[in-house]
């Protein structure tokens, strides 16, 4: 019987650990020829969106930057408005949530959208500047997008490179 819980094997296990191999290796090539200490951001961008399938690889893509946008909108009207309040943080992450739900409404990827405000509120409130803080802020979310970008272009790179058939479909009756 096949464990759900892996949604690939074999061969697509190898590619989906090529497409990490590739895309890691040109994240932090990239973000450390330009100086960025600690590209962890941009790493796991990468990784959350890139698949062995090229349209998964391409819907998870579209959702995270949505979402990556409505949250860095929220995250940066959060910041500019009103002083430094220890509300500040999870009041703007429940309406971040709110507006991806109810007006976005794009469900994949929607945690993306306040994960970014965080990345924005975060910087400015440990900071205790709105300047320095929309400055990192920007800078994570940035990598945030350049991770997501080469996920999805290693996707379709290394499926051009080494095409192959779709996983065979597990029918609703273990089998054995």
């Amino acid at each position: 019987m096949r464990d759900a819980s892996y949604p690939y094997r074999g061969v697509f296990a190898l590619r989906f650990a090529l497409n990490v191999f590739v895309g890691c290796t040109v994240v932090w090539s990239t973000l450390r020829y330009f100086d960025v200490a600690n590209p962890i951001w941009a790493i796991a961008s990468m990784i959350a969106s890139t698949d062995p399938k090229v349209d998964v690889a391409t819907r998870m893509f579209k959702s995270r930057i949505i979402n990556v946008l409505v949250g860095c909108s929220v995250g940066l009207i959060f910041l500019t408005v009103g002083g430094s309040s220890e509300w500040k943080l999870p009041i703007a992450l429940a309406v971040t949530v709110l507006v991806s739900s109810y007006l976005v409404r794009v469900p994949t990827m929607w945690r993306q959208a306040p994960i970014s405000a965080a990345i924005v509120i975060a910087a400015g409130l440990t900071h205790q500047s709105k300047v320095t803080g929309l400055e990192i802020g920007l800078h994570n979310v940035g990598e945030v997008l350049f991770g997501c970008l080469v996920g999805v272009l290693v996707s379709w790179l290394v499926a051009r490179v080494w095409p192959m058939d779709d996983p065979p479909q597990e029918s609703g009756a273990a089998r054995t």
